[in-house]
């Protein structure tokens, strides 16, 4: 995906919490820098977060920041796959 003349790489982070954090990781979570986006959710996970990546050298800052908030137990990452160029 491109935006603005640079690629941007959409990375989803599935996020575990200790009971009764959920609302205050999703609410710190979005004022992590490149986060556009973190939601409360059911299922296997209890938040999920979108981030928007210019480098993926950058994946791993986004990764601590996020386990840096209280309650975070554990996070799986999915990174976007590009639509092939034809």
């Amino acid at each position: 995906m491109f935006r603005g003349g640079g690629l941007i790489q959409p990375v989803f982070v599935f996020i575990s919490s200790d009971p009764g954090k959920l609302w205050r990781i999703t609410e710190l979570a979005k004022n992590v820098k490149k986060v556009k986006m973190a939601y409360a959710v059911t299922g296997m996970f209890d938040v999920i977060v979108y981030a928007e990546l210019g480098h993926m050298k950058e994946l791993r800052d986004l990764i601590e920041e996020l386990h840096s908030i209280e309650g975070v137990i554990r996070s799986r990452t999915a990174i976007a796959i590009p639509p092939r160029i034809k």
